[in-house]
């Protein structure tokens, strides 16, 4: 039987008050005199099935795109679809759990679940995952802005990037918090937002259509300086295991492989969204929830796939981590292309605060009513908090490294894992039974991941040498 969490966003019934402060309802028979969970008074999302597939998929779809051709060069064509694939199907699975500790328990909040599991210690370590790692996910889209929209508006205007004041990076992207991000952000449901990440999809699979038309375009473009290719890498550079003609590879590797298998393994991180996306959806169950869920990873592994595919076979191994680096800044359809992206990124850092928000109020306030001057106060310290971040450090990819390596392979593997094994009750499944075994070993994994990402980077620090990251 799936229970539904009456609290989120109405007004309680007088009978679930007590269960409202505890964050949970009752995942067995209720007392004597009490109507069961299912015949409460409920919370009716009326977010759509379209729209909440929206938000999904936007919440999946970060910067790091624009680095999977720089994956697959490493990889191969073949061994990275097949990685992709795994990861999407685990990131599925991944989610099966999180719904299914959902159901068994009537919580539809990821820090209210880590305190069920683990208790207010779980509640705590949950809500810092998660403002981690989204925060680590604003400051990568606002850097995005940082360095390409001065660019861009300096394409328009025929001036020099470095020139003007308003053409400054810092500026900004103050500018874009105050006037997009900060509107967006002060909306009360995320399924308002559901419009925006539409246009935001749109765009990025605008950058999709522009990537494969360029492909056809440019034709062979390694070892033809007459393209209208800018590339930053240095000649003088040795290509590891690659070949430097237009030749795709099916299988390779090399000392970068393990540098960018993370990217793709990170590529579908939405765990945090999920819940608050399952609490506003409309006619809402376990298996509505999960259908959103597969059609947002399967459409973002096509767009995944289609993009590293294509962009690999335009540049081959000359490929940089940042693909729009390697087209003229000066082509048309490419400056549009870059636009469109900024405007992407922008409309997904809305998206991305609400999780973080939801996980401060739960950690600091669960017991409080809705508040306006306490919601706008958070969303306005948290994009204070990132612009100076962005602002004041000039590079922070290795701190986006520990981040990556260390809380996204939590919210994938581990919590979901640890949830299951902890909530859902052994007289329904056995600690020994075939689904808590599963679970068991994706929790391993996971730790894995985590060993494996942080032991290379360090190893990368060690030894001096760059590697790519981004969400």
């Amino acid at each position: 039987m799936e229970l539904q969490d009456p609290k989120m966003n109405g007004a309680l019934p007088g009978s679930a008050v007590e269960q409202e402060h505890e964050g949970f309802l009752p995942s067995h028979s209720p007392s004597p005199g009490r109507k069961p969970a299912q015949f409460m008074d409920q919370f009716e999302g009326k977010t759509s099935f379209g729209m909440s597939v929206f938000n999904l998929s936007n919440a999946i779809m970060g910067s790091g795109i624009l680095g999977l051709a720089y994956a697959m060069a490493h990889t191969g064509i073949l061994l990275f679809l097949a990685l992709l694939l795994c990861i999407a199907l685990l990131s599925s699975y991944s989610i099966h759990l999180l719904l299914t500790c959902a159901g068994v328990v009537g919580i539809r909040a990821y820090e209210q679940l880590g305190q069920r599991a683990l208790g207010p210690a779980g509640k705590v370590v949950v809500a810092a995952v998660i403002c981690l790692h989204n925060v680590g996910a604003m400051s990568s889209y606002l850097f995005i802005i940082k360095s390409e929209l001065p660019l861009v508006i300096a394409t328009f205007l025929d001036m020099d990037p470095e020139g003007d004041w308003f053409l400054k990076g810092n500026l900004l992207i103050i500018i874009v918090s105050v006037l997009i991000i900060l509107p967006l952000a002060l909306m009360r449901h995320l399924g308002y937002l559901g419009y925006t990440s539409g246009l935001s999809l749109t765009c990025m699979l605008f950058f999709l259509i522009s990537v494969i038309y360029k492909k056809f375009q440019l034709g062979c473009t390694v070892g033809h300086n007459e393209t209208a290719v800018e590339s930053k890498s240095s000649p003088s550079l040795p290509i590891q295991g690659l070949n430097t003609s237009c030749e795709a590879q099916m299988f390779t590797a090399d000392s970068q492989m393990f540098y960018t298998v993370p990217i793709m393994a990170f590529a579908f991180v939405c765990h945090p969204e999920v819940l608050p996306i399952y609490t506003e959806l409309c006619r809402p169950s376990k298996r509505r929830m999960q259908a959103v869920a597969n059609v947002s990873i399967g459409a973002m592994f096509c767009m995944y796939g289609l993009t590293a595919t294509f962009g690999y076979l335009t540049f081959y191994s000359n490929v940089e981590a940042e693909m729009l680096h390697m087209y003229s800044q000066h082509d048309l359809l490419i400056l549009c292309v870059r636009l469109a992206v900024l405007l992407a990124v922008t409309l997904t850092v809305p998206v991305v605060l609400f999780p973080i928000r939801r996980a401060l109020q739960q950690l600091l306030f669960p017991s409080k009513a809705f508040s306006w001057p306490r919601h706008v106060a958070i969303a306005l310290i948290l994009l204070v908090l990132v612009n100076v971040l962005v602002i004041c450090v000039p590079t922070i990819r290795d701190i986006f490294g520990v981040i990556g390596s260390t809380s996204a392979p939590s919210l994938i593997f581990i919590l979901p894992s640890i949830f299951y094994l902890r909530i859902v009750p052994s007289e329904v499944e056995p600690l020994y039974s075939w689904p808590k075994i599963q679970a068991l070993c994706f929790g391993v994994l996971g730790v894995l991941f985590m060993a494996i990402s942080l032991g290379f980077m360090f190893a990368n620090w060690a030894t001096g040498q760059s590697h790519v990251s981004g969400h």
